[in-house]
């Protein structure tokens, strides 16, 4: 049985979007695990809608990377092999940093509030399913001051790829402990308006999070090399 937050929008709009938002975030969050089938008949149920919109949010999901399409299957929830996960983390590391450098200059003390409280919140967490709901929330209050909505927009895209890989690397490696650090070292770079330093360090913290999961899944998944 599916486990989706859902709720009657047989006469909205915005079924599409809707149910697109409610099937992006169970997958972000690992609620729906790598190949799982997705019954358009079952989340239209689900939903009170038609097949129409369960379509188009499919489509739309698959668009963004977090979805696949089998001839005799159907979508499915797409598995992403390490190649790719190491792929999406080698280009956040080209693209956030330089966000955060643009940011530093313009940041405003109620950013550097936000991110400090996220990081608090996030550095006491002690429920893996708030991480990584916590860390992205961290990372946009510094980031949001760039004024660069499309880059955001993209590493958002990037982020939902790879959240549900991250919620297990986190809770079954010492990934916390290093986040925690690496999140404090990057606030202090921003505080210190060394937006250089910010953006080295948090080159290093999308690269550290990289190689770490990147060994997880090998392990996991019994790969060599």
């Amino acid at each position: 049985m599916l486990k989706l937050k859902t709720i009657d929008i047989g006469r909205t709009a915005s079924a599409a979007d809707l149910i697109l938002e409610s099937l992006r975030e169970a997958i972000v969050h690992g609620e729906m695990q790598d190949g799982e089938v997705l019954r358009q008949d079952q989340i239209a149920s689900l939903f009170n809608v038609s097949r129409i919109p369960v379509r188009e949010a499919l489509a739309r999901l698959e668009a963004l990377g977090l979805v696949t399409s089998h001839r005799y299957k159907g979508a499915v929830v797409a598995s992403l092999s390490l190649d790719e996960i190491a792929e999406t983390f080698e280009f956040r590391a080209l693209i956030e940093p330089e966000v955060l450098r643009l940011a530093v200059a313009n940041m405003s003390a109620e950013s550097l509030e936000e991110a400090s409280r996220n990081r608090e919140a996030f550095a006491s967490e002690a429920d893996p399913e708030q991480w990584a709901q916590l860390n992205r929330a961290f990372h946009y209050a510094l980031y949001r001051d760039a004024n660069r909505p499309y880059h955001l927009q993209i590493v958002s895209s990037a982020l939902d790829k790879v959240g549900r890989y991250l919620k297990a690397q986190l809770a079954l490696t010492d990934g916390m402990e290093q986040a925690r650090l690496e999140h404090a070292a990057i606030l202090d770079a921003c505080l210190a308006r060394d937006g250089d330093r910010a953006a080295e360090l948090t080159r290093r913290h999308i690269l550290d999070a990289s190689h770490s999961l990147i060994a997880f899944l090998k392990r996991e998944r019994g790969e060599q090399g």
